[in-house]
């Protein structure tokens, strides 16, 4: 066990008596600025908008992010979209599981994937980054990746080389078309990961959309 994994280890012993075990953070990678917005890394952007639009809460910027609070079923539910770009999402994370008291139990972190269709999530109780720099940062800065996981197929319809363009490039007419049902899915795995636990929620939700 590294110090980050004793630190947390410690932090979160000590602190049982003051978290709720009712409260959930949901987090959506992205990339902050209006360059980003409508790009295919900012997919986890998206879900927690639709969440945060759902149950009509709005968003405030905060440290390291901008966050929305909602109760859905006895659950307090943490949307937190990081401001500090993909790269350095960890930091994020770890102030707000810190400032919410939030275990990484009970975490949920939504992102893209290239290796996935579009229109297809896998959700994952923990796993490897994948090459993805988001969850990298996240795992090297919480000590580790044993936190539940949503990817959300983007394909892979580039040519060699092309893969940053890809990823940073705009969603195309069909795309969008697609969009509100995935979102909308992965909101409601997102509502069911907190409800009635991830192994019910990956038997329900790890199928193609």
């Amino acid at each position: 066990m590294n110090f980050i994994q004793k630190l947390f280890k410690r932090f979160f012993t000590s602190s049982e008596e003051e978290y709720d075990p009712m409260k959930y953070l949901i987090v959506g990678l992205g990339n902050i600025g209006a360059e980003y917005k409508n790009t295919r890394h900012n997919i986890g952007f998206l879900v927690v908008d639709a969440l945060a639009k759902e149950f009509e809460v709005s968003f405030k910027t905060d440290q390291l992010g901008d966050v929305a609070e909602f109760k859905f079923k006895g659950r307090s539910f943490v949307l937190l979209k990081p401001s500090t770009y993909m790269n350095l999402s960890g930091k994020s994370v770890r102030f707000w599981m810190q400032k919410k008291k939030i275990p990484k139990d009970k975490i949920l972190v939504i992102l893209d994937d290239l290796n996935l269709p579009f229109g297809t999530q896998r959700l994952r109780g923990k796993g490897k980054d994948g090459g993805h720099n988001g969850l990298k940062d996240i795992d090297q800065v919480t000590g580790g990746n044993n936190y539940a996981r949503l990817r959300l197929g983007i394909g892979n319809e580039y040519s060699k080389g092309q893969q940053v363009d890809f990823v940073l490039g705009e969603w195309t007419s069909g795309e969008k078309d697609g969009l509100p049902e995935i979102l909308k899915f992965a909101g409601d795995t997102a509502k069911s990961f907190a409800t009635i636990g991830i192994g019910h929620t990956m038997n329900q939700f790890n199928v193609k959309k």
